[in-house]
């Protein structure tokens, strides 16, 4: 198991799915993840699923473990204000960090360095120590201002992969299409994985 963390920042936006998915993946290759919830978050889960997850820090750190069938030591998760978290520092960054879904008030707090919330401070330590910043954001139609910040965060180096699934490979369901935007965050995390097949190893050929 590696030592250094990645954490997993979820937010408000829709698309609970992926992070659900990710955290899984993450756990499988053998990972270990610090994770953060936002407030809304908390909702998202009740609106899009049928978890029954807590809010309390602890109980939800114990039904993480217990949902994806985890070591202890595999998942840790963080309360919304916890300044103490490892993440908080550039002194213990982690080697990597996700925020999925991202929406597009978190997207702002990052793109103008607010560190009012340990995800928005992690976010900002992983800019700031030059480490891998994954951000997934989940908005349809984009204004002028969140092209303006993801452009900000992009020239930063942040890996802006938004939710946007390709469908070569002909989905047979929606597990189909969150697999592929997840295989894409694994592939920037130097993960190994088999979720969606790769252009080139299906039939894509065009009718004549």
């Amino acid at each position: 198991m590696n030592n250094k963390p990645i954490a997993i920042g979820i937010t408000g936006a829709s698309g609970f799915d992926y992070a659900l998915r990710l955290m899984e993946q993450l756990i499988i290759a053998g990972e270990t993840i610090h994770v953060v919830f936002t407030e809304a978050a908390h909702a998202l889960v009740k609106y899009e699923t049928d978890l029954k997850w807590p809010s309390r820090v602890d109980l939800l750190e114990a039904k993480l473990i217990e949902h994806f069938n985890a070591k202890p030591e595999q998942v840790k998760v963080f309360g919304r204000k916890d300044w103490l978290a490892p993440m908080a520092s550039g002194s213990n960054p982690p080697k990597a960090m996700v925020v999925v879904p991202c929406t597009m008030g978190t997207l702002s707090s990052i793109a103008n360095g607010a560190s009012d919330t340990l995800l928005n401070r992690a976010a900002d330590v992983m800019i700031k120590e030059q480490k891998k910043l994954i951000i997934v954001p989940r908005e349809t139609p984009l204004s002028a201002i969140h092209l303006e910040h993801m452009l900000k965060l992009a020239r930063l180096g942040v890996v802006m992969l938004d939710a946007n699934p390709g469908y070569y490979y002909r989905p047979q369901s929606v597990q189909d299409i969150v697999d592929f935007v997840v295989a894409r965050i694994l592939d920037h995390l130097g993960v190994e994985n088999t979720l969606a097949k790769r252009w080139g190893s299906c039939d894509n050929s065009a009718d004549s």
